[in-house]
C-alpha cells in the first residue's frame, strides 16, 4: 500500500473510520476503557453534521412507502430504537453540557380515516416489536397540539420520542471522546489491508496500522468493505432541511406525517427545524449535495399546511446533507472472516441510535456481553450466496 507516509506512531491498538456520532462514540467507550484509539474523519458527507435532531421511536411513515420490501426485517428490529433513546437521555446526563435533549413526545399526523386506519394498524405492528404507541382523536389531538391545523383527523403518539441538538451533541461526544484519550485526526480512509497482527489503512494523507478497526464511516463503509471483499450495500441519500428564525413557543411535540415526507419541532431557542426526507441534488459523487428549490417550496408548504403559525416566519438556512441507507437494519459487530475488523453503521434513524449502536460495538470490542443481540446486525447477511 502507499498512501502517503508511514504513520511514525506505529502500531494503534483500535483505529476508527468515522468521526460522526457514532465514530466520536465508539473512540469514547474505548479510551474511556483505557484502550488506546485514532479516530480518522474526512469532513465531509457528515450525516451527523446535516442531522434534523430528531429523536425517532414509531416507524417512520415513509418506511412502507420507499422500501416496502425491506420491511419486514427492519420491524422485528424495532426494539432496538426505545433502548436507543433511553441511552441517549443516560449520555445526556454524563455529558456535563446542554446539547438540548428533551423527550417531548411525537406525533404522526392524519388527516384521514383512511390515514387514521393505516395508523392503527402500524401501532398494532409496533406494540408486538416492543414500541409503545397509541391512536388519539381529533379531539384529544388539538388539545396537546393547538399548533396545529383544525382539519386534521386524528394522529398516533409516541411518548418516547423528541429532539436534540445535534451540533451540540456531536461537538460534546468529541470533547468527551479527546478527553478519555482518543487521538482524533483529519483523513479520507482510501482501502483496508490485513497486514500481520491487525490491518494498514491507507488514508490520502498517511498510511496508519492497526490491532483492530472499526468502520464507522457511514455512507463510505461500503466502498471500504469492498477492499476487503466484503459486500456492504450502502446508498448515500442526500435529504435536505430547513431552519426559521426563533418565535414563540408554538409546538411542544416532535411532528410527522402518516403519509408525506415531514419532520417538524421547535429548539429550544425557537427556531422551528423542518425536514423529514425531502430529497436534495448530488450531481456527482465526490461533490456534496446540493439543495432543490422543489423540495424546498414542498416541505415548506406542507409544514405551513400542518402548522399555519409558521407562517409568518422567515427561513434562516436551508442545507443538504446524506443519510446512510443499508435495508433500513444497522450494520453492527465483527467480521467472522476477518479477526479485529468491525463494523458501526447504524439502520434507519441513525443519529437516534448512535450512540447505543457504538456502545454495542464496544462492549463486543471489550469482550462484554452486549445488551442487545448482534446476531440480526452482522454483515455475513450480505455474503454472496
Amino acid at each position: 500500500m502507499n498512501a502517503g507516509t508511514q504513520d511514525p506512531d506505529a502500531t494503534h491498538e483500535t483505529l476508527v473510520i468515522g468521526g460522526g456520532i457514532v465514530g466520536l462514540s465508539v473512540s469514547w467507550f474505548l479510551a474511556e476503557a483505557g484502550m488506546g484509539v485514532l479516530c480518522l474523519d474526512a469532513g465531509r458527507d457528515s450525516g451527523s453534521a446535516t442531522n434534523a435532531g430528531s429523536l425517532h421511536g414509531q416507524m417512520q411513515s415513509r418506511m412502507e412507502r420507499l422500501f416496502p420490501e425491506r420491511i419486514e426485517d427492519y420491524r422485528h428490529t424495532l426494539p432496538i430504537y426505545p433502548r436507543a433513546i433511553d441511552y441517549w437521555a443516560e449520555i445526556a446526563g454524563r455529558l456535563g453540557e446542554d446539547i438540548e435533549f428533551a423527550i417531548t413526545g411525537g406525533l404522526m399526523i392524519a388527516e384521514s380515516a383512511g390515514q387514521m386506519a393505516a395508523l392503527e394498524r402500524k401501532s398494532r405492528i409496533e406494540g408486538e416489536h416492543g414500541v409503545h404507541t397509541r391512536p388519539m382523536g381529533r379531539e384529544e389531538l388539538l388539545s396537546i397540539a393547538p399548533c396545529l391545523n383544525s382539519g386534521v383527523h386524528g394522529a398516533l403518539f409516541c411518548e418516547k420520542e423528541g429532539k436534540i441538538n445535534p451540533l451540540l451533541a456531536a461537538g460534546a461526544v468529541r470533547r468527551q471522546a479527546e478527553a478519555a484519550g482518543a487521538v482524533l485526526r483529519n483523513g479520507t480512509a482510501q482501502r483496508l489491508q490485513p497486514g500481520g497482527v491487525g490491518y494498514l489503512v491507507a488514508t490520502d494523507r498517511a498510511t496508519y496500522r492497526a490491532e483492530r478497526v472499526v468502520i464507522a464511516a457511514g455512507t463510505g463503509s461500503g466502498r471500504l468493505a469492498a477492499t476487503v471483499g466484503l459486500r456492504l450495500p450502502c446508498t448515500a441519500e442526500p435529504l435536505q432541511m430547513s431552519i426559521t428564525e426563533p418565535a414563540e413557543p408554538l409546538m411542544h411535540h416532535l411532528i410527522q406525517h402518516a403519509a408525506r415526507a415531514i419532520t417538524m419541532k421547535q429548539l429550544a431557542n425557537g427556531q422551528v427545524l423542518i425536514g423529514g426526507g425531502w430529497p436534495a441534488a448530488r450531481p456527482r459523487d465526490r461533490l456534496p449535495p446540493a439543495v432543490l428549490s422543489e423540495s424546498l417550496a414542498g416541505n415548506l408548504r406542507l409544514a405551513r399546511h400542518l402548522v399555519p403559525a409558521i407562517g409568518g416566519l422567515q427561513v434562516q438556512r436551508t442545507w443538504a446533507g446524506v443519510n446512510t441507507l443499508v435495508d433500513l437494519v444497522s450494520v453492527l459487530g465483527p467480521v467472522e472472516s476477518l479477526p479485529g475488523l468491525y463494523f458501526a453503521v447504524p439502520g434507519d434513524a441513525g443519529f437516534t441510535l448512535g450512540p447505543y449502536c457504538a456502545r454495542l460495538v464496544a462492549d463486543a470490542i471489550l469482550g462484554r456481553s452486549p445488551d442487545y443481540p448482534l446476531d440480526r446486525f452482522s454483515i455475513a447477511r450480505f455474503r454472496k450466496s
